[in-house]
């Protein structure tokens, strides 16, 4: 009687093993070639004669400036208001304004990544 359960078992294990690889290999087939941004062409020329490439990256540029701009400022208010909020209690426009800090360097970061 032993012999019979560990061969059930056994049989069990086999089954679930096969289908479980099968299924895998089934999840593990890449989709199908559908990129959603079309092919665009690295040479393009906007109505006035410009690259396209060129103006979109000094028009990242001009907004990166500005953006850096306003950190400069923002983390000059913060370090006045941190002088003048002695040494426990910190305002909460103060915390908004490190928010708005970082919310600045990742738009920042991103752009430089691009």
């Amino acid at each position: 009687m032993g012999q019979t359960r560990r061969t059930a078992i056994r049989s069990i294990i086999g089954s679930s093993f096969a289908a479980s690889s099968a299924l895998g290999a089934q999840l593990e087939q890449p989709p199908p070639d559908q990129s959603p941004v079309p092919n665009i062409d690295p040479d393009a020329r906007l109505p006035n004669g410009k690259s396209q490439r060129d103006a979109i990256a000094q028009q990242k540029h001009e907004q990166s400036l500005k953006d850096a701009d306003s950190l400069v400022a923002l983390s000059g208010q913060i370090r006045d208001e941190l002088r003048k909020a002695g040494n426990y209690v910190v305002p909460f426009s103060t915390v908004k304004k490190t928010e708005e800090v970082e919310k600045l360097a990742r738009r920042i970061r991103g752009r430089l990544k691009d």
